[in-house]
């Protein structure tokens, strides 16, 4: 039986960061992921990215991944927050020497950097495609027989699986949820005109129209977000029509568009784990808490996940407790807690916010976008959270060995 520090189940995005940054300070790190690598890392652009707050881009670096990266992310300089296209706006532009607000990078070129890295670290060992079929963890610790027939042990099992986690159910940890009615489409566009670095979130009353800035200059990511009912006849739509409607919604400010990738669809809806630890057991990502795309901090939610138990657990070791000490654990929780709940609540309240129909609805949002404009302290708090910078951040974030 290979025995190792922690075994952590979900090589995707977060896992494979996570797993990453333990092998970086010293941990014998187990990756069992079902997914097929070649399936995973195929060739060809499916639309699908992702917003790297600038936090989190520190953590890349941190950890040499952004390196891999660099000519591969488009920088997010400004971020415009309008209601409609002629309502008040936030204009969110700060000063250049501060850096990037973020990066957009497309999910295929993350999972090839996350994959190349994790290859090079000796303390990494992946199964994959393979999946745990009994897992049993006590006292003593965590042990793990694969489809593979594979038996592998470890102090601590970690779960980056997503939002259906199969070991959070199996450990009774309850999840609170629902789902909004409505879908997000995801695709991309090219555009005459160049983006500006900018990223737009457009709100309208059955949904925000999201343009996210990609390279080359005259490209953009689009997340639409509509009402349920009206998600499968805008996949059906030709092209020349989404265009149309799409247009309806950006205006003409980027010129003539075309698509850039396929279009693809997704139910959205919000869940918070109860809570994110059990015995030998951490929940990061997805498996902990899912939120609605409306500002992009799902994937740095995790990533902060990631940070916080990595720091936790290093500094157990360095104090001669093994990584699934319930001590460690009870810490990992503690500090997870109000920050989750908190971008959780406040990610729900936004979109229930401008969920809101009718002319006066729309006319107070608009009055507080133009006074949070003209209020300095409030947009400093806004693009704080933005950056992925509030609240005890861990040193990964910092852009620091733990």
């Amino acid at each position: 039986m290979q025995r190792f520090d922690v075994i952590l189940t979900g090589g995707g995005l977060v896992g494979l960061t996570l797993a990453i940054a333990l092998s970086r300070h010293g941990l014998t790190v187990a990756v069992v992921d079902p997914a097929d690598p070649g399936a995973v890392l195929a060739a060809g652009f499916d639309g699908r990215v992702s917003s790297i707050a600038s936090a989190s881009w520190k953590m890349f670096e941190a950890l040499g991944l952004a390196d891999r990266l660099r000519d591969k992310c488009n920088p997010i300089e400004r971020i415009w927050v309008s209601e409609g296209l002629s309502g008040g706006a936030l204009d969110f532009m700060p000063d250049p020497d501060d850096g990037a607000l973020g990066y957009m990078v497309e999910n295929k070129e993350l999972r090839r950097a996350l994959d190349a890295a994790a290859n090079e670290e000796a303390g990494i060992t992946r199964f994959q495609p393979d999946k745990a079929v009994s897992v049993e963890r006590d006292q003593d610790g965590v042990r793990m027989t694969l489809g593979s027939g594979a038996k592998i042990a470890g102090s601590l099992h970690v779960a980056a699986e997503g939002r259906n986690s199969p070991t959070r159910d199996a450990a009774g940890i309850s999840v609170a949820r629902w789902q909004y009615p409505q879908r997000g489409l995801v695709t991309a566009i090219n555009h005459e005109h160049h983006h500006g670095n900018t990223a737009y979130e457009i709100f309208y009353p059955d949904g925000p129209f999201a343009l996210l800035p990609m390279l080359p200059g005259t490209r953009s990511a689009i997340v639409w977000t509509v009402p349920e009912k009206h998600g499968a006849a805008m996949l059906k739509l030709g092209e020349a029509a989404w265009l149309h409607e799409a247009k309806k919604r950006m205006g003409d400010f980027l010129g003539e568009i075309s698509l850039a990738a396929p279009m693809s669809s997704y139910p959205l809806g919000f869940h918070r784990a109860a809570r994110i630890t059990d015995t030998r057991l951490a929940l990061v990502g997805d498996a902990a808490h899912g939120i609605h795309p409306i500002a992009g901090q799902g994937v740095n939610l995790g990533y902060r996940d990631a940070a916080a138990l990595c720091e936790v657990l290093v500094e157990g070791l360095r104090i001669g407790l093994e990584p699934g000490d319930a001590q460690l654990l009870d810490r990992y929780q503690r500090w997870r807690a109000l920050d989750a709940m908190s971008v959780t609540v406040m990610m729900d309240g936004l979109v229930r916010l401008f969920d809101v129909p009718g002319r006066t609805a729309s006319a107070i949002r608009r009055f507080g976008l133009s006074a949070v404009q003209k209020a300095t302290p409030l947009k400093t708090l806004f693009m704080a959270e933005a950056r992925g910078e509030s609240g005890p951040r861990p040193r990964l974030l910092l852009g620091e060995a733990v």
